[in-house]
């Protein structure tokens, strides 16, 4: 064990008051690289937000948010645990399962450090488990009843999710989806010359018929204001070299948006509709019965 690894071990060295700085002081004497430092500071400060029964920041927002002031004795309130698995789940929405369990590492290494350190008595990192990912419901059966169908498509939900304050992207493909009952990857694979906007529907050289109704007409021209060409759902930062120009919007630079991101999102923010807490799949906002009927001609 290095030095650095050592220090403060057997001298019990007197407590930080707050989260933020046990952080850095965690930090100061782990034997990480710059890389990983900043790693593992980005990932310590986000579970400071659950510890105060707070959402914490997704995407780009989470690297430059300050974390609340978090006294550091809150590690040891009973209740601690239960916030942090909270959290856990909030953040199972937004992160592909190796980042979670990376960031629940970096958590369990420094609360094990806080707790050799006597700066904590318990350590509420310990039981804390990923939560399991639901699956997407399959679709009902040709035969299934009316009743089987309708949980697959609640105009209720439907309605309720489309009301959300939401960023323009994201109301402008889950109109989309509920009124052309397109299934997600059709509409995500949507190019700019492949819409009529005037007639509401797509091209006939388009990746498949579609026609939309008044919510997406009137969202769409905001949505591709500035662009001709190009991805019509583009993601918030620019594609790597890598990504084929057919996938990237010749103006800024930015990819086509994939499933996966969609689902998240609107999982995410159907959350605080949920009774259960969980949010909804894309499944409420489209009439499975009727999504692959024609559109005319």
């Amino acid at each position: 064990m290095s030095k650095r690894q050592t220090e403060g071990v057997g001298t019990l060295r007197p407590a930080p008051v707050e989260y933020g700085a046990a952080v850095d002081r965690y930090l100061a004497a782990a034997d990480l690289g710059s890389a990983s430092r900043r790693v593992y500071r980005i990932s310590l400060h986000g579970w400071a937000w659950p510890l105060v029964d707070r959402r914490a920041p997704t995407g780009r927002e989470r690297r430059g948010a300050h974390p609340p002031v978090v006294p550091l004795n809150l590690l040891d309130d009973p209740e601690a645990p239960d916030r942090l698995q909270r959290g856990l789940a909030d953040r199972a929405t937004a992160a592909q399962p190796r980042t979670l369990a990376r960031e629940l590492a970096c958590l369990r290494a420094a609360t094990a450090w806080w707790l050799a350190q006597g700066w904590i008595t318990t350590d509420p990192a310990s039981g804390l488990t990923p939560p399991t990912p639901c699956p997407e419901p399959a679709p009902p059966p040709s035969g299934a009843s009316t009743a089987a169908r309708a949980i697959a498509a609640d105009p209720e939900r439907a309605r309720a999710a489309l009301a959300l304050r939401a960023p323009l992207r994201e109301l402008t493909l889950w109109h989309l989806l509920h009124e052309s009952r397109a299934p997600v990857e059709q509409a995500l694979a949507l190019d700019i010359d492949h819409l009529d906007l005037p007639g509401r529907r797509t091209k006939e050289r388009a990746v498949g018929p579609l026609s939309w109704g008044p919510g997406t007409a009137r969202l769409l021209p905001m949505l591709l204001a500035g662009r001709t060409a190009g991805p019509v759902f583009i993601t918030d930062r620019r594609a790597p070299a890598t990504t084929p120009a057919a996938d990237r919007c010749p103006v800024t630079g930015r990819g086509r948006l994939s499933y996966r991101r969609v689902a998240e999102l609107f999982t995410a923010a159907t959350r605080p509709l949920d009774p259960a807490g969980r949010g909804w799949t894309l499944l409420v906002l489209r009439d499975r019965v009727h999504r692959n009927r024609p559109v005319p001609r």
